[in-house]
C-alpha cells in the first residue's frame, strides 16, 4: 500500500497512528505529496478527484480517501479493535469531534497562508477558534469517562487534534483552561505511534 501524505497534516497523522497501532506501518510506503487550496500533484488528482490528503493506494481496489475511511479500512484489515461494537457510536462521534477541531484549526492556517492581508477576516478566524473552544469544553464536560477507557479511534483523533493546535496555534494556550485534558494527553503522547508521527516530522 502507498499513502500519499503531507507530514504536517493532522488527518494524515491520524492515519499513520492507526497504521502503527494496528501493526501495519511497515506495509505502507509513504509518498510525500503537495496538496492545499489550489495546489495538488497530478498524481493525487488522478486517483482522488477531491485532490486531498490523505489518500491510500491499494493493490486490490480503487484508492481510498478521507482519513475516517482509511482508518476504518486499516483497522478492519488488521482487526485492530479501534472501533469497539459496544461503544461504536460514541467512538465515531468522538472521532468526528477530533476531526472537526482539526478542520477549524487548519482553516485558521489557510486564512493566514492563502489570503492576502487585506482579505483576511479576524472575525472569521475567531469563529473557527470558537468551534475549537466549544469542542474542548465538550471534551471536559461530556467525554471524560470515555477518554479514560481503552484506546480507540476517538482517542487517536483527539490526541492528534490537540497536538495540531500545539503545532500551529501555540499562542492559543488551550492547556490553561483544560487541566484534565492536559493530564489525559500526558498519558497518550508518549505512545510510540504518537512519538513517531509528530507534526512536521
Amino acid at each position: 500500500m502507498k499513502l500519499l501524505y503531507a507530514a504536517a497534516s493532522p488527518f494524515v497523522r491520524k492515519v499513520r497512528v492507526v497504521a502503527a497501532e494496528c501493526g501495519l506501518d511497515d506495509r505502507i510506503e509513504l509518498i510525500s505529496t503537495a496538496a492545499g487550496p489550489g495546489i495538488a500533484d497530478d498524481a493525487l488528482k488522478a486517483i482522488n478527484p477531491l485532490a486531498k490528503l490523505p489518500t491510500l493506494v491499494r493493490e486490490d481496489g480503487p484508492a481510498l480517501f478521507d482519513s475516517r475511511t482509511i482508518c476504518r479500512y486499516l483497522d478492519d484489515l488488521a482487526q485492530g479493535g479501534l472501533y469497539p461494537d459496544g461503544s461504536l457510536w460514541e467512538v465515531l462521534t468522538l472521532e468526528a469531534l477530533g476531526d472537526g477541531i482539526c478542520d477549524a484549526a487548519v482553516l485558521m492556517v489557510y486564512e493566514a497562508r492563502f489570503r492576502s492581508g487585506e482579505e483576511q477576516s479576524e472575525s472569521w478566524v475567531e469563529a473557527q477558534w470558537a468551534r475549537v473552544s466549544r469542542s474542548l469544553e465538550a471534551l471536559d464536560s461530556v467525554w471524560t469517562s470515555h477518554l479514560a477507557g481503552p484506546l480507540d479511534i476517538g482517542h487517536i483523533a483527539i490526541a492528534c487534534a490537540l497536538e495540531y493546535i500545539d503545532f500551529r496555534h501555540p499562542d492559543r494556550n488551550w492547556r490553561a483552561a483544560h487541566p484534565s485534558l492536559v493530564d489525559w494527553h500526558a498519558g497518550i503522547k508518549d505512545r510510540p505511534s504518537m512519538q513517531d508521527t509528530s507534526p512536521g516530522g
